[in-house]
């Protein structure tokens, strides 16, 4: 018994080591964060807790963990009934009852389509429009698919891309859809009467945003609030665009640095990549500040809008910590996820 227990002590050491954290979501009821690592793994944590003033050393480890997929989770979303996870197979989905009752059990999955012989694709980015109860995933076949979660059936597949797909966001309360792909394009779907893309923009075309050393790939997008600026980047350097015009506007001096995540904040652009820093910029490019976090590539950055008794900042990426931003302005600690 003696010699299994170090061995299981061992095995969660190496895991640890060996770990990244690449997705995360907020529960809807902003009390809990959920995270998922490249094991399948998926780790609760209290927020509550882990703010209190009378923190102990448990407070900061997951109140729940249990095995979401049998490999990498690549992407978690929220909607108020469930929490959805992507990787590699099947989608799958809990509902947060459950988990608030510590007692997880998979709701329903879909089945990403197989090409071949070939494994199911991984599903590297979920969005979810909630007005038609619609779920879209991006994946590791160049594909969107587009899921009717009322009736738990595919509704559509949006093809056009070259190459695996990263990222998604949606315009015009989800009356458009854009993805990003390792193919250096930005596609826009009319999610309403389309399954072609509507434009095509290839940063890696534009000499101001190109960068032929880090490749074309398009890792990050985000959209402001008006629907009329996107942000994306990757492979060519971080820069917003109109979107009426279809045209670069600012470049962010990101010169050596692969953006992996972006989101619109209030009057701030936040973003993260290949480096251990979260960085702020003014919506012209300037950077407001450089803050310094634990993971030496950030993957995801998220901010609890749900309360605001726990309004956090979290940021996710290599290794097993989970950085939380209280003000947003400097680390104040770190989930471990175990």
């Amino acid at each position: 018994m003696a010699d299994k227990f170090e061995e299981d002590a061992i095995m969660k050491q190496r895991q640890q080591l060996h770990m990244t954290v690449f997705s995360q979501c907020f529960s809807p009821c902003g009390k809990f964060l959920v995270t998922g690592n490249n094991f399948g793994r998926i780790a609760v944590f209290s927020l509550v807790s882990a703010l209190s003033p009378d923190i102990i050393e448990d407070c900061r480890k997951p109140i729940l963990s249990f095995q979401g997929s049998s490999s990498a989770i690549y992407s978690l979303i929220a909607t108020d009934k469930f929490l959805i996870c992507g990787g590699e197979g099947d989608i799958n989905a809990w509902n947060w009852s459950d988990i608030y009752k510590k007692t997880p059990k998979v709701a329903w999955s879909l089945s990403v389509p197989v090409d071949g012989y070939f494994n199911h694709p991984e599903t590297n980015c979920l969005s979810y429009q909630e007005k038609d109860n619609l779920l879209y995933s991006g994946c590791g076949d160049s594909n969107v698919y587009v899921w009717d979660l009322e009736s738990g059936t595919r509704k559509n597949t949006l093809k056009g891309h070259k190459d695996y797909i990263h990222c998604l966001t949606s315009r015009y309360n989800g009356q458009e859809l854009m993805s990003g792909s390792e193919d250096g394009s930005v596609r826009v779907w009319d999610t309403r009467t389309s399954s072609e893309a509507v434009h095509v923009i290839e940063p890696f075309k534009h000499q101001e945003c190109s960068r032929p050393n880090q490749g074309k790939w398009i890792g990050c997008i985000a959209v402001d609030s008006s629907d009329d600026w996107m942000v994306c980047g990757g492979g060519p350097t971080l820069t917003s665009w109109h979107m009426r015009s279809l045209t670069p506007t600012v470049v962010f001096p990101t010169p050596n640095i692969c953006q992996k995540h972006v989101m619109f904040h209030e009057d701030t652009i936040i973003s993260g990549g290949t480096c251990s820093n979260v960085y702020h910029w003014t919506i012209n490019g300037d950077m407001k500040s450089c803050v310094p976090c634990t993971p030496t590539s950030v993957y995801s950055i998220a901010i609890n809008t749900h309360s605001e008794n726990n309004r956090v900042l979290s940021t996710c990426g290599s290794g097993y910590k989970v950085d939380i931003f209280t003000n947003f302005g400097y680390r104040a600690f770190s989930l471990l996820f175990s």
